[in-house]
């Protein structure tokens, strides 16, 4: 859609249009929705200004980039937004040539406006290209922007910068930062000035009063801009980020500047859908829902492993005042939100900072607390230095509870947790052991909250896989627990979500099998494991996870070392590519890792020996 021709009254109809889209697909489909209504007339003002097809548009996290998609040729396909083989729910390259990069991590967004700034100069494009970068106040808390921002203030590279203030990230706002970014105006020395300045103006008539004015815009570009400016970053604003007119003037501006530059511009989050203006978290986020009331369309009535934890690590909590937290910006999608507000002095939500919440409870352990690090299983990827080089290295007893471990649905590549286990497995002193049910989280929770050394634990998004288990015994590190034996020569071993999945699979086969819960990936229970290669030849692996370096390798490397060959080893679980997104069930099919699918493949195994 080329809008460079509109006039504002279009351009106001059409972001209007954009809006009512954006409900009626979310409403529908779930997806991201307070974010990208806000964002709705800054994107309408970068394609009015920019060229996306030659200036790169970078979106931070790309949550927000509905309207992007809907301006980009994409309308007919918006009502596929994050279903299965429909559009993807972030910026996506080989979807839209209008897409300049992958993104669903926060803070990357201002290194990727350098790189390519650089790029631009090394081919003599600066007089056709500029990068053009939206990132949020959230976004804001994590270092690497800072990083980006030393170096783009050193070297000058032209590029606009629009900094969406809605003076929250996903939840309520933290640190500094915010506090410059959107609290400037509320500081006592401003509201002084502003008071005395009103007393004294009412005494000197309309003159005075244009000339009072005049100072308090000048300040409002001042104080808040001053971190900027220091780096060395020319700043415009605050702007009002809903303002069409305003915002397509001064984009024009900081486009003609050929040099760095931020727009500040605040925004309402959830704009023109009143239910959702200005709320926090609930809304960021959302399944589908009824329009008119707001209320989620359906409701699973069974407990999610989040609940779950949330509930155990409660009960810990109320016996245990060694016990802390932390989460970084998502304390109501890992649980934390409650204790969070139980125990506010030990509980902390850290912003989008996984590098510091991982180093500073490493800080915590040392004093002698007992840190539960919650974050979701692709998050922690951001924190794996940290993971290793202050954490293990000095064997701090810090716990990692890692939320939405295996294929997340909807949200796709950027955020399946597939590669826990197989980089954490590598680092030494790290244990990992994972629960296959509400019981058996509860023991896992028991189990980390006395143990002295790092350790990981991981679980689903969503409940765990409804079958009826035996009853789980306590966690023991290092133990196995057998499930069902029999003297079939065909060996099950689940792990954590993947021991359901292993029972359902045998349930629906017309042999016998054996079924391990394996509990502990590192370490092993070597000796049960020697004690079942006697007798089950033919082992089957159900994990949530990477298959390369994960519970598989785990078994094969054992089997390696204890020189056992007799054994046929095969692993269900992911191949060595990223998962697309779309509706669990549906995905989990495409990759034949249905209950009836593995079921057959199972027998197809076994009939081809």
């Amino acid at each position: 859609m080329d809008i460079k021709s509109y006039k504002l009254e279009e351009l106001n109809s059409l972001c209007k249009d954009i809006r009512n889209e954006i409900l009626r697909v979310v409403s529908k489909n779930g997806g991201h929705l307070s974010s990208t209504l806000g964002a709705t007339e800054l994107i309408v003002a970068m394609h009015k200004v920019f060229d996306s097809k030659k200036d790169p548009f970078i979106f931070d996290v790309s949550h927000q980039a509905y309207a992007h998609k809907l301006l980009t040729d994409r309308w007919e396909e918006f009502d596929t937004l994050r279903e299965f083989g429909g559009m993807c729910g972030y910026t996506k390259p080989s979807e839209s040539e209008h897409d300049y990069f992958v993104a669903g991590h926060s803070s990357t967004s201002i290194s990727l406006g350098v790189g390519a700034a650089k790029a631009i100069a090394l081919k003599g494009e600066q007089n056709s290209r500029i990068p053009v970068v939206m990132i949020g106040d959230g976004s804001m808390t994590a270092g690497m922007v800072y990083e980006a921002l030393n170096e783009l203030g050193d070297r000058k590279y032209p590029m606009v910068i629009i900094l969406n203030d809605n003076e929250m990230s996903i939840a309520k706002p933290i640190g500094a930062i915010s506090r410059i970014l959107s609290s400037a105006m509320a500081s006592p020395f401003y509201q002084s000035f502003k008071k005395h300045t009103e007393s004294f103006v009412d005494n000197f008539g309309e003159g005075a009063h244009y000339i009072a004015k005049r100072m308090e815009e000048s300040l409002k570009l001042i104080t808040p801009g001053i971190l900027f400016e220091e780096m060395g970053i020319n700043y415009i604003g605050p702007v009002d980020g809903h303002n069409l007119k305003s915002l397509i003037e001064i984009l024009q501006i900081a486009k003609k500047m050929g040099k760095p530059v931020i727009v500040h511009t605040q925004t309402l989050k959830g704009k023109g859908y009143e239910i959702a203006e200005g709320k926090e978290e609930k809304w960021h986020g959302v399944g589908p829902f009824d329009l008119d009331s707001g209320n989620a369309s359906k409701k699973s009535p069974r407990k999610s492993a989040t609940q779950i934890y949330a509930q155990a690590l409660m009960h810990l909590a109320k016996t245990n005042d060694k016990i802390v937290g932390a989460t970084a910006a998502m304390p109501s999608g890992t649980g934390l939100s409650e204790l969070m507000e139980a125990y506010p002095t030990r509980f902390w939500d850290v912003a989008i900072a996984e590098q510091h919440a991982v180093t500073s409870m490493a800080a915590m352990a040392k004093e002698g607390f007992k840190p539960f690090c919650t974050i979701y299983s692709t998050f922690l990827q951001r924190g794996y230095d940290q993971v290793i080089h202050d954490t293990c290295l000095m064997d701090l007893p810090v716990v990692f509870a890692l939320d939405r471990a295996g294929i997340v649905g909807e949200d796709g590549e950027t955020h399946q947790g597939v590669f826990d286990i197989s980089f954490l497995r590598v680092v030494p002193n790290m244990t990992l052991f994972a629960p296959r049910d509400e019981k058996s989280f509860h023991q896992a929770m028991a189990f980390a909250s006395e143990y002295q050394h790092p350790c990981s634990l991981r679980y689903p998004r969503g409940s765990f896989i409804q079958t009826d288990l035996p009853e789980s015994l306590p966690f023991e590190l290092a133990k196995s627990q057998m499930l069902r034996s029999n003297n079939s020569d065909i060996l099950f071993i689940g792990y954590g979500n993947g021991v359901g999945r292993a029972y359902k699979t045998a349930e629906l086969m017309d042999k016998e099998v054996s079924i391990l819960d394996l509990k502990f990936v590192k370490p092993l229970d070597e000796e049960m494991l020697r004690t079942l290669s006697t007798k089950h030849k033919r082992w089957f692996v159900f994990s949530d996870s990477s298959k390369m370096g994960g519970v598989g390798s785990a078994l094969l490397e054992f089997l390696s070392s204890a020189k056992i060959g007799h054994v046929e080893l095969v692993s269900f679980e992911y191949e060595d590519a990223f998962i697309a997104h779309g509706n669990t069930k549906l995905v989990e099919e495409s990759l034949g890792l249905l209950p009836q699918q593995l079921a057959m493949k199972v027998l197809n195994e076994v009939s081809a020996f």
